[in-house]
């Protein structure tokens, strides 16, 4: 009997003709969307004052950003970075084209569309990757580009 472990992915196994989709989806509730903000102290009325973005362009609230982009990051992590990340080492893009709200589903899905063995850091690589969100009926409802350093699997294993 052998065990395997859930991982992410090493550098040489990042695909990029592939486009990686992370499900299942994330339906965002109400309860999500005012805990965050409130947590990350954000008093924006567009995310709590139901009876004020009644008024407001939308017309109701509006899921958080920052949960938005928290949670399309999240949702790759087991795919492709769970355990194989070194560091996140920033973001280069990030959009929201399209609102999102109480009761949407999130889901997201990655491309890679960069990357490269770590000129300082042997046995690391450099990956970029492009997150895209999208909510219950294909509307992109966020975009990132985020840089990251990875494990190859012989730097790993030589740890």
């Amino acid at each position: 009997m052998h065990e395997i472990e859930q991982r992410g992915l090493y550098f040489e196994e990042f695909d990029s003709e592939a486009t990686y989709l992370h499900r299942p989806g994330r339906t965002v509730t109400e309860a999500d969307n005012v805990l965050f903000t409130t947590l990350t102290m954000n008093t924006q009325s567009l995310h709590l004052d139901a009876a004020w973005s009644e008024k407001q362009e939308f017309g109701q609230r509006l899921v958080n950003s920052m949960f938005t982009l928290s949670t399309l990051v999240g949702m790759s992590v087991a795919q492709l970075t769970q355990g194989t990340i070194v560091a996140n080492l920033g973001f280069s893009e990030v959009v929201f084209p399209h609102p999102l709200y109480h009761g949407d589903t999130l889901y997201a899905e990655t491309t890679v569309p960069e990357k490269r063995l770590s000129a300082s850091r042997p046995g690391q690589g450099i990956v970029t990757l492009a997150h895209v969100g999208r909510n219950q009926n294909g509307d992109v409802v966020a975009r990132a580009t985020r840089t990251t350093l990875v494990w190859t699997r012989e730097g790993y294993e030589a740890r």
